[in-house]
C-alpha cells in the first residue's frame, strides 16, 4: 500500500471527523439558536426541514459536478463553507441572516457528504478491502466531540458565536491543509474494477434497494436522535438528567461498532454484517418499546447503536461495487435518501406517538429496519447478486429512460 493512499485515508478520516463535529454543534444547540433569533415553535420545523432539503439539492448537484470536477476538489472547498456557515449561524442577529446561513450550510453539507463518501468508496476500491466503516467511525467520534463542546458552551452559558469561533478557527485551516492529501481512484484494484465497469451508466432501478435501506437506516437514526430523551423521560419515567444519556450511549456504541465493523466485513462478508446489524437494530427497537424502566430502555438504545451503525457505510460501499463505472453518480444519488430518511423519521414517530402511543411508534422503525433483510443480497460483491441470472447493468441496459430519480 503506497504512502499516497495512507495519507489519503488519514486526511479523509479527518474530514469525516470535522463534519461530525460541525453537524453536532449545529443540531445540539437548536434551542439556543431558536432563542437567539426568536424563531417560534411553529416556524422552527420549517427551518429544520430546509437544511436536509437543501442538502439533497447539494447532493444532486454534486452528481453533475463530478463529471467535470474531481470529488477531492469539491470536498476541499465545501468543507470550509460548512464551517463558515456554522459560524454564520452563531454570529447573525436577524432571522434573514439565519436563513442565509442555514441555506449555505445545507447546500454545502449535501455536496460535502456526497464527495466524502465518493472518496471513501474509491479509496476502499484502491485498498481492495473494507475500510468504509472506519471513515464513518471518525464521523461518530466527531459527533461525540461536537456534542461535548456544545454541552460545555451551554453549561457555561456562552454566546453561540463564542462557542463556534474557536472551533472554526482551529478546524478551518486544519481541513485546508489536510485536503492536500485527498486522493481519487488509485491502484490496480481500482483500475481493474473501473475497466470492468467501463461505459456503465447509472440505472436507478438497480440502485433502488440500497436507497430503501439508506432511508430506513436514517429513519432509525433520526428516531434515536430526536425522541430518545423524550421517550426515556415521558414514557419510562426517568429523571431529566438521565434522559440525556441514551443519545450519548447510542453515539458511543455507534463509534465502537464502526471501529470494529470493517474487520467483521472482511471476516464474514458484507451481507452477513448487514443482516446482523438489521437484526440487532430491530431487537433494540423491540427492547425500547417493551422496556419496563429507564435502564432497560437504555439497553435498547445501546443495541440500536450497534445495529444501525453498519448499515449506512455498507450501503455506500455496495453502491460503489454495483456501479464501478459510475460510482460517483451512484453515491450522490444514494446520498439523497440520507436526507429523505431524516425528514421522514422524526415526524413519523411524533405523529404515531400522538395518535397511538410512543411505545407503539417505536415498533414502526423496527419493522422498517427489518426490510433490510429482504434486500441484504444487494450488498454481495458478486455481479449476480439479485438471483435469477441477472448481471450487473451495463450501457446496453440503460438506453431506455433510466436517468432520473
Amino acid at each position: 500500500m503506497t504512502d499516497v493512499l495512507r495519507r489519503g485515508r488519514a486526511s479523509l478520516a479527518f474530514g469525516f471527523l470535522v463534519q461530525g463535529v460541525a453537524f453536532a454543534l449545529l443540531v445540539t444547540r437548536i434551542p439556543a439558536i431558536q432563542d437567539r433569533y426568536g424563531v417560534s415553535d411553529a416556524l422552527l420545523p420549517a427551518f429544520l426541514a430546509a437544511v436536509p432539503i437543501l442538502a439533497g439539492v447539494g447532493s444532486v448537484s454534486t452528481e453533475r459536478l463530478v463529471k467535470r470536477v474531481p470529488p477531492s476538489r469539491l470536498l476541499r472547498w465545501s468543507q470550509p463553507v460548512v464551517l463558515l456557515a456554522l459560524l454564520g449561524v452563531g454570529a447573525g442577529e436577524r432571522m434573514v441572516e439565519l436563513a442565509v446561513a442555514l441555506a449555505a450550510f445545507g447546500l454545502a453539507v449535501g455536496m460535502l457528504d456526497a464527495s466524502m463518501n465518493m472518496l471513501g468508496v474509491s479509496l476502499q476500491r484502491s485498498y481492495g478491502r473494507s475500510i468504509m466503516l472506519s471513515f464513518h467511525a471518525a464521523y461518530s467520534l466527531g459527533g461525540i466531540v461536537g456534542a461535548s463542546l456544545a454541552w460545555a458552551g451551554a453549561h457555561w452559558d456562552l454566546a453561540l458565536w463564542v462557542s463556534y469561533l474557536p472551533v472554526v478557527a482551529v478546524l478551518l485551516p486544519a481541513v485546508l491543509v489536510g485536503s492536500r492529501w485527498y486522493v481519487d481512484d488509485r491502484g490496480p484494484a481500482a483500475a481493474a474494477e473501473q475497466k470492468e465497469g467501463e461505459g456503465q451508466v447509472l440505472v436507478f432501478r438497480w440502485l433502488w434497494p440500497l436507497c430503501l435501506v439508506m432511508t430506513v437506516a436514517y429513519i432509525g437514526d433520526s428516531t434515536v436522535s430526536n425522541w430518545s430523551a423524550k421517550y426515556l423521560q415521558d414514557v419510562l419515567g426517568s429523571s431529566e438528567q438521565l434522559a440525556t444519556v441514551p443519545y450519548n450511549v447510542y453515539m458511543v456504541t455507534t463509534l465502537l461498532g464502526r471501529a470494529i465493523g470493517d474487520f467483521g466485513v472482511r471476516r464474514f462478508g458484507a451481507v452477513a454484517v448487514v443482516r446482523g446489524g438489521a437484526l440487532v437494530a430491530a431487537g433494540g427497537f423491540a427492547v425500547v418499546a417493551g422496556a419496563p424502566g429507564a435502564w432497560v430502555g437504555m439497553l435498547g438504545f445501546t443495541l440500536l447503536g450497534l445495529g444501525l451503525c453498519v448499515l449506512v457505510p455498507q450501503t455506500f460501499a455496495a453502491a460503489g461495487r454495483l456501479f464501478p463505472g459510475a460510482s460517483d453518480a451512484a453515491v450522490a444519488r444514494l446520498n439523497v435518501f440520507n436526507y429523505v430518511g431524516f425528514l421522514i423519521g422524526s415526524p413519523l414517530v411524533g405523529a404515531l406517538g400522538d395518535l397511538w402511543s410512543y411505545r407503539g411508534a417505536m415498533l414502526v422503525p423496527m419493522v422498517l429496519v427489518l426490510v433490510t433483510l429482504v434486500y441484504a443480497r444487494s450488498f454481495a460483491p458478486q455481479p449476480d447478486r439479485y438471483g435469477g441470472g441477472h448481471e450487473r447493468p451495463r450501457t446496453a441496459d440503460v438506453g431506455r429512460g433510466s436517468n432520473g430519480l
